[in-house]
């Protein structure tokens, strides 16, 4: 593939691992994006070190050597994930329609960017679509004969989305408890195991015991009852695990998950509607990933996670 010249601002997410964040930072250098925006989280005094590394991971705005607009949202104190991420996302929307959002663990393959691009402008005034993600995480779903699908799926390991849907998320889930109590979201899914398993998961999340800016945001989409887009090949490799990664420990079948390039001009679905199989697929896969159910961000959501292999998700 020739080189592709990125067209959208792309959001770089950073905070105290300068070894994945360059590796991301060098294939976002080949792409030269117009604009580059940085995030990163300030420093935790109880961490000695920890600020040499911030440190270094903002020396990324010095290196860039093309034609680019550098904008920083560097906090001078640890807000934590959720704070800091989300408000620095709602500093890019506020700036920005659409950006591209890589995390400093996501190395994306080299259409990533090409493909957000294509999927930005096609879908832009389609209120019915609220992110693109370059994260694959259905198995069997090389045999598409169209190069994406929707799902209800909300992956943000290298993704891109627009002003319009990001103004809709809701980080303090404030209607949870009214939405909860309705029985709305009781059939998200076809396994009700797996329903359940998320209305607990946003119960804690709603009560801001797990500090997670991505589980509101899949509240958020679901809300809407809006689809995602993933890619026929997956484009994102997933670098950070590890017992120093915030979220995403060892042991699960999504580290470092192979990549392949997709083929162009992109084939479009017919129609915009959830792939209910490739959905009930990586539901199911992800139901007997030990690391990853859905997300094991704290000791709340294991503590739920074992819960629910035991007494919810098996048949």
């Amino acid at each position: 593939m020739s080189e592709y010249l990125c067209k959208t601002p792309v959001v770089m997410i950073i905070f105290n691992r300068p070894d994945t964040a360059n590796q991301v930072f060098e294939i976002v250098k080949k792409a030269k994006p117009p604009k580059l925006l940085l995030i990163g989280d300030g420093a935790r005094p109880n961490k000695p070190g920890e600020a040499e590394k911030v440190e270094e991971c903002r020396k990324i705005q010095h290196k860039v050597d093309w034609d680019c607009e550098v904008l920083t949202n560097f906090s001078d104190t640890n807000m934590g994930c959720k704070k800091r991420i989300s408000s620095g996302l709602d500093w890019v929307f506020g700036n920005e329609e659409r950006a591209i959002i890589l995390e400093d663990d996501c190395k994306p393959a080299d259409c990533f960017f090409r493909f957000c691009d294509e999927m930005l402008e096609y879908y832009k005034d389609d209120e019915r679509i609220m992110l693109v993600s370059g994260d694959n995480q259905s198995p069997k779903c090389q045999k598409l004969e169209e190069s994406y699908y929707f799902t209800k799926h909300v992956h943000i390991w290298g993704w891109a989305t627009w002003r319009r849907a990001w103004q809709k998320n809701d980080t303090s889930m404030k209607d949870w408890p009214q939405i909860s109590a309705s029985g709305a979201f009781d059939h998200l899914f076809k396994n009700p195991r797996y329903n359940f398993y998320w209305k607990q998961f946003f119960n804690i999340l709603h009560d801001n015991r797990v500090n997670s800016w991505a589980g509101p945001w899949v509240y958020s989409v679901w809300k809407e009852s809006a689809l995602a887009i993933a890619p026929k090949h997956n484009l994102i490799t997933n670098i950070g695990f590890g017992e120093d990664a915030t979220h995403t420990k060892s042991g699960s079948i999504y580290a470092q998950m192979q990549t392949a390039e997709l083929d162009f001009p992109l084939v479009h679905p017919k129609y915009v509607l959830a792939d209910a199989k490739l959905d009930e697929l990586e539901m199911k896969q992800r139901c007997k990933d030990d690391g990853r159910l859905p997300y094991p961000f704290d000791k709340w959501a294991s503590q739920l996670k074992w819960f629910a292999i035991k007494h919810i998700l098996k048949k």
